[in-house]
């Protein structure tokens, strides 16, 4: 299972702090605050894998109803053989303690939120470490991960999103009227599967978002080999 942990300096930038130093109560408050997220949050994801079909319409992917529009998810998968579809959440738990504390004390909560980003984040690259290595051990290659409201691609595309992945009902996630996740630390995206390696892809473990997570590296044989 991934170990899931805030990123502090993560967090810190979430809240606009640049280098700026913290007194020593500023500090304690925000560390109590970072484990009482990771306490309170259940993080979990999920994907599934669908063929892709370039349309005059959109980039159909195969066995879903999904239509990817706009011109830059079309970019984002040209040439792609297949689609990862990916959710990430860190659960209703932490979404309840969030609005628990808004109601007590609004800075508290800022400090909780910024946790979260950092959190949810943890989670998407675990997510995406794991279809990096699906990918591998089917002799194809990733490029990196696309959610909606980047570029031209609509945030209306978030129902069929969910719907495909069963994600309300597997993770709990549900999508407002306004085409938002609840829980709002979620994270959805699309990671494009290729015959070929992309230009994004790295020649070293060394920066990677999915290098803390990633089963190939573990195991001595990572992606770029």
């Amino acid at each position: 299972m991934p170990d899931y942990r805030v990123d502090k300096s993560e967090a810190l930038r979430y809240l606009g702090y640049a280098g700026q130093a913290t007194d020593g109560m500023l500090d304690e408050r925000i560390d109590e605050l970072i484990e009482a997220c990771e306490r309170m949050s259940k993080p979990s994801f999920l994907y599934r894998i669908f063929p892709v079909e370039e349309t005059p319409e959109g980039v159909h992917l195969t066995g879903s109803s999904l239509l990817l529009e706009g011109d830059a998810i079309r970019e984002h998968l040209h040439g792609a053989r297949a689609c990862a579809v990916m959710a990430c959440t860190l659960g209703l738990a932490n979404e309840a303690a969030a609005r628990q504390m808004q109601a007590k004390s609004p800075l508290d909560a800022l400090v909780f939120g910024a946790a979260g980003s950092s959190l949810v984040e943890c989670a998407a690259d675990a997510c995406e470490a794991a279809i990096v290595a699906e990918a591998a051990a089917s002799g194809l290659h990733t490029n990196w991960r696309f959610s909606p409201g980047y570029g031209d691609l609509p945030l209306s595309i978030q129902p069929a999103l969910v719907r495909a992945l069963s994600a309300d009902k597997k993770l709990g996630i549900t999508v407002t009227k306004s085409d938002l996740l609840i829980p709002v630390k979620s994270v959805t995206a699309f990671v494009g599967l290729f015959d070929e390696p992309q230009a994004h892809t790295k020649r070293t473990c060394a920066g990677c978002a999915c290098a803390a997570h990633c089963f190939l590296r573990k195991a001595g044989t990572p992606c770029y080999r």
